[in-house]
């Protein structure tokens, strides 16, 4: 990388060093390689370590950078495309669902979550646990809530939490007729648990995506999907539902 120093410049300092950074990837870095220590980077281009953080946590952001455990911050491979929620009015772990099942267990859900399904505040609900894996790599890591009252029939199952009692929760589920599906994107940090499944570090940048399951007039199924953001581009198609697309583009959507 070089050395100059950075002139005053109209936009945010970090700005101006993030598109200098990112020219210096484009030039000097191949996929994997490690980049110098934040010390060393600060110094070169005569910025606070501050700054050099804010730029980086952009680049992150923006799917040019990972930081990993153990390793550092390495440059990015391209983000990479699976296809999420394509079909309009599909149950969870239906034929064309691409999703692994991990685990389920009865759990007292957050509040927030609670509130949304209409069910007390104590009372506990299927929780789903699920991934996704894209060319080995896990992107996506998935809660699903569902109340008992969406899942009357579980005699046939014995097992009180694991993959098989997961799976027949969701065979279960999809006797309802679903009515309609409804999706909300926003950008968060990734909380410890998710951080694990999806290796990256605590506080990573992620997409988080909620969708509420209708039927019978109320919500049957919460699911919360927290997807990399280094990794995924989210675009919505006439559908109506979500897909993640890879590509030479590397700015984020």
């Amino acid at each position: 990388m070089g050395t100059t120093q950075l002139e005053s410049v109209p936009e945010p300092k970090y700005w101006h060093l993030r598109t200098v950074l990112s020219e210096a990837l484009d030039s000097e870095f191949s996929v994997g390689e490690i980049l110098p220590n934040e010390r060393d980077l600060a110094a070169r281009f005569g910025v606070a370590r501050a700054t050099l953080r804010q730029a980086l946590e952009q680049l992150e952001l923006e799917g040019r950078l990972q930081r990993r455990r153990g390793v550092g911050t390495t440059v990015a491979p391209p983000r990479m495309g699976v296809s999420v929620g394509t079909a309009q009015h599909a149950w969870p772990g239906g034929p064309h669902d691409a999703w692994q099942t991990l685990d389920c267990a009865l759990e007292v859900p957050p509040a927030a979550v609670a509130e949304t399904l209409v069910t007390g505040r104590d009372e506990p609900v299927h929780t789903v646990r699920r991934s996704r894996v894209s060319h080995g790599q896990p992107v996506a890591a998935e809660l699903l809530y569902i109340p008992a009252d969406s899942v009357r029939d579980l005699s046939g199952i014995d097992a009180p939490s694991g993959a098989a009692r997961a799976r027949a929760v969701l065979r279960e589920l999809q006797r309802l007729e679903l009515e309609r599906q409804e999706n909300a994107v926003e950008l968060g940090s990734a909380r410890a648990d998710d951080a694990r499944e999806l290796d990256r570090l605590p506080g990573a940048p992620v997409l988080v995506v909620t969708t509420r399951f209708i039927a019978r007039g109320r919500v049957a199924a919460l699911s919360v999907a927290t997807y990399r953001a280094d990794t995924c581009r989210l675009t919505f198609g006439d559908s109506g539902g979500v897909e993640i697309h890879h590509g030479p583009e590397r700015h984020a959507s």
